[in-house]
């Protein structure tokens, strides 16, 4: 694509001038373009409002209003209710993130009348002259102009993990991550034009992650979406042939009130308030968050946290503040000149936060001019350069073992035990080298130093460790979620940070001699914990390694050498202190760089899963008695026992209203998975009891003679107070705020049933002495048969979580369950 040629592209490398970038603005040639940091309005109103079940409810809603029966079309004012509940609370969830990603969003660093300075990437303009450093994210489509050893890893954009050298001329795609070296480049291509922002809209955009609540609701969805039809019909055919027959039926009139009960057997199967909660559930959940500072960029994945069983952390600014301070500098051979070049390295203008350590304790004295550079990479770890005049030579900065290989682990070598014993204290430690030969232009092409390098110094830098990082890592012990520490410094030093934050580790695994094969490193990253001189490449080896194994793995990390892996992770956590590429590519995002926060996080995640899962027994115990209720009434050609206005006493007081409280109550249960096979193992048996008692009690009323109106009063009292009881067992244990939710339903249910005007109404009517004890024996019959279901139901959860998991898992040790584990727990307390 063809830049815009209207405005004389420049070239010089001072920059555009404050009038030529008012020009370009003028023209509309910025980088500005909208695009939401989360789920869209139109999103939100089409998926609570234009949904198969809504137009459903709608159509029967107006074909109501149409007979006049306007007292039986309450259930489509619920479900208007329910349409608007739930795009207030996702607009209100989508502002509070909206206004965290903007606080948040990544800055664009350019060169203007010869000043460089940081803007907005929406600022940048037309041919503006970028300045490129290590961890950026190019913000628009620029042609390379100058380049020192510039590196940039476009994986997110080709999928080739390796970085690609980029000269001048070369080609620079926004959304691409610099990890290498420096240089400037000319934007070419801004706006909707570049990939910027469909990068920017792809890591940002609402997405449905991988969410087992969101998969299972709409599974049922769809078995519901196929039978209401063919049901329909058949109930419908049905209250024609009670009416008298179809001819019958039209020429008298009564085909209405047969309408009105095929409306009332169709509404009934629909679990539209099951949709409403997950969605509520997740866009509270993240409300939440983001008062806890965390930035949940996708909602779903404030469950999927909840279901990780790994959690890999890099080790600097996760479990350590990210806070380097130089400690030591032990001298191992003479050298002219080092402490002139440590001064260069933390003077230089790409200086890294470690190098930036050195500025103080090695002040610049003797300013040194560069003939020769390799940048420092995070996959080279190390960096080397060459001076004119004074330093004659190469010198070469970086990780021991990456410059010299295992004789800086071998304990006896001077440099190996001197590297071993600082390491083993928990410092980072780096060794300066030195070679007579100097830096050819060949030696940077090929990213080598010459050879016959000898250890001039080893320097050793500590780490200030986050106070809350044991706690934090405590609770994931506590709850049986794995961690892996997997870091690019020496292992030694990664595994006695790890023991300082409370993990059991011995010492560290070297990375550099992990295997090629994904299957004997999954084996590996079973029986290790703490990993070093890890490249960012085996970051996300290490995370594919284990997902293949069956587990869900979260990532964390702040560097950009952390961005592969945290996008491939299952639950991708960027610390606000990283690189702008990191966090675009996060799911979650810690806004304080807090790692106490992650237990809050996981604590919501399973508070969403588990209240959804008891809520979606109550939706389901519904949509089960509703369509055994229509398939029983149809087959055997009965009227049905309930108006439209009668099932929606039941349908409010019993599941909508506390369903809402419920949903939104603490709870701490540990996820286990099989979320849709547990409901429907309680919602099938209690939905049949519930169809076949009302079935029952209908055949004895009619054969008892009552009259229609006492028939359907009482059928809804059957089902008001075993309903109640559905909702007491699956509310158990039993809280105060509970007793309030249930209580309040079962006064307002009486409340009904005795108020006169209430009662006419809802057209209830007093069924009668024998009515009375025939209701009573029903309840009691039904509520036992409850209880039956409930008791089998645990024992059923029980035995299921005893057995092996199937699939991928089987390749990786599994956790037994036992009488007193937390998953035994949570089973026998549901």
């Amino acid at each position: 694509m063809e830049p815009p040629t209207a405005i004389e592209t420049v070239a010089d490398d001072r920059g555009l001038t404050e009038a030529e970038v008012a020009e370009r603005v003028a023209a509309g040639q910025t980088n500005a373009f909208v695009a939401d940091s989360s789920r869209s309005a139109w999103n939100i109103v089409r998926a609570n409002v234009f949904t198969l079940f809504n137009g459903i409810v709608g159509a029967c809603f107006l074909v109501l209003l149409l007979l006049g029966r306007w007292q039986d079309a309450l259930f489509g004012v619920a479900a208007l209710s329910n349409a608007v509940i739930g795009c207030v609370q996702e607009f209100r969830a989508k502002a509070a993130l909206d206004r965290l990603a903007l606080l948040n969003a990544p800055r664009a660093r350019v060169r203007r009348d010869g000043v460089d300075a940081e803007i907005a990437p929406a600022e940048v303009v037309r041919d503006d002259l970028l300045v490129l450093r290590a961890g950026d994210q190019v913000p628009a489509d620029a042609v390379v102009a100058a380049s020192r050893a510039l590196q940039i890893d476009e994986s997110m954009l080709t999928g080739e993990s390796d970085a690609v050298d980029k000269r001048p001329g070369d080609e620079a795609l926004s959304g691409s991550i610099v990890v290498a070296g420096e240089g400037t480049a000319r934007v070419t291509r801004v706006g909707a034009e570049s990939y910027a922002n469909a990068f920017a809209a792809e890591a940002k955009r609402f997405q449905l992650v991988s969410s087992e609540l969101r998969t299972s609701i709409d599974r049922v969805l769809r078995w519901v979406g196929w039978g209401v039809g063919p049901i329909g019909l058949l109930v419908l055919n049905a209250q024609m042939m009670v009416a008298g027959g179809w001819v019958e039926a039209w020429r008298q009139g009564t085909w209405s009130q047969a309408v009105v009960n095929t409306i009332a057997a169709l509404t009934a199967m629909i679990p539209l308030g099951l949709v409403l909660m997950t969605s509520i559930a997740f866009a509270v959940g993240a409300a939440r968050l983001a008062g806890k500072k965390v930035l949940v960029n996708e909602l779903p994945a404030v469950e999927g946290l909840a279901r990780v069983d790994v959690i890999c952390l890099d080790k600097t600014g996760t479990l350590t503040a990210g806070e380097i301070r130089f400690d030591a500098a032990l001298e191992m051979q003479p050298a002219d000149g080092w402490r002139d070049v440590l001064a260069w390295y933390g003077a230089a203008d790409d200086a890294n936060a470690t190098a930036q350590c050195l500025r103080d304790p090695f002040p610049v004295t003797a300013p040194l001019a560069v003939a020769h550079r390799i940048p420092f990479s995070s996959a080279r770890k190390w960096s080397a350069v060459s001076f004119e005049g004074s330093a004659p030579g190469t010198w070469v900065l970086g990780a021991p073992e990456m410059v010299f290989g295992d004789t800086a682990a071998d304990v006896t070598s001077e440099l190996g035990a001197a590297v071993t014993r600082l390491a083993s204290s928990g410092r980072r430690t780096l060794v300066l080298a030195h070679t007579a030969d100097p830096l050819g232009d060949a030696d940077v092409a090929a990213e080598r130093f010459p050879g016959g390098a000898v250890p001039v110094a080893v320097l050793t830098f500590v780490e200030a460790v986050r106070p809350d990082a044991a706690e934090a890592l405590a609770y994931f012990r506590a709850q049986g979620v794995g961690v892996r520490v997997i870091s690019g410094d020496n292992p030694r030093t990664v595994a006695a940070i790890a023991r300082e934050v409370g993990l059991e580790v011995d010492e560290g695994y070297d990375a550099r001699s992990l295997p090629d094969d994904d299957v004997e490193l999954g084996r590996i990253l079973e029986d290790h914990t703490v990993f070093g001189r890890v490249t960012p490449d085996q970051k996300k080896r290490m995370v594919t390694a284990l997902q293949a194994r069956g587990h869900v793995v979260a990532m964390t990390g702040d560097g950009v050498n952390d961005a592969l892996a945290i996008k491939t992770a299952d639950i991708g956590i960027a610390m606000n202190s990283g690189a702008a590429a990191t966090k675009a590519v996060a799911r979650l995002v810690l806004l304080d760089g807090r790692f106490s926060h992650l237990p809050s996080v996981v604590a919501e995640g399973r508070q969403v899963i588990a209240n959804i899962e008891r809520v979606s027994m109550l939706f389901l115990t519904k949509t089960v008695y509703a369509t055994g209720l229509a398939v029983l009434f149809g087959a055997l050609v009965m009227e049905f026992p309930f108006l439209p206005r009668q099932l929606s006493i039941t349908d409010g007081l019993t599941i909508g209203i506390p369903a809402f409280f419920l949903a939104l109550l603490p709870n701490t249960q540990r996820y286990v998975p099989g979320f849709l096979r547990r409901s429907l193992s309680f919602a099938i048996p209690a939905g049949l009891v519930i169809a076949i008692a009302l079935t029952l009690y209908t055949r004895a009323a009619m054969a008892m003679g009552l009259s229609v109106e006492q028939l359907r009063t009482g059928a809804t009292i059957i089902l008001a107070i075993v309903a109640i009881w559905v909702l007491t067992v699956l509310s158990r244990p039993v809280t105060r705020v509970k007793v309030l939710v249930i209580g309040a339903m079962f006064i307002a249910l009486t409340a009904i049933f005795t108020i006169p005007p209430l009662g006419q109404f809802f057209q209830l009517q007093d069924p009668g002495e024998d009515g009375a004890w025939l209701i009573t024996g029903v309840v009691i019959v039904a509520v036992g048969a409850i209880e039956i279901v409930r008791f089998a139901h645990r024992r059923f959860v029980r035995r299921m979580l005893r057995m092996p998991p199937a699939g991928p898992r089987d390749a990786r040790p599994t956790q037994s369950i036992g009488e007193g584990s937390p998953a035994e727990g949570a089973a026998r307390r549901k």
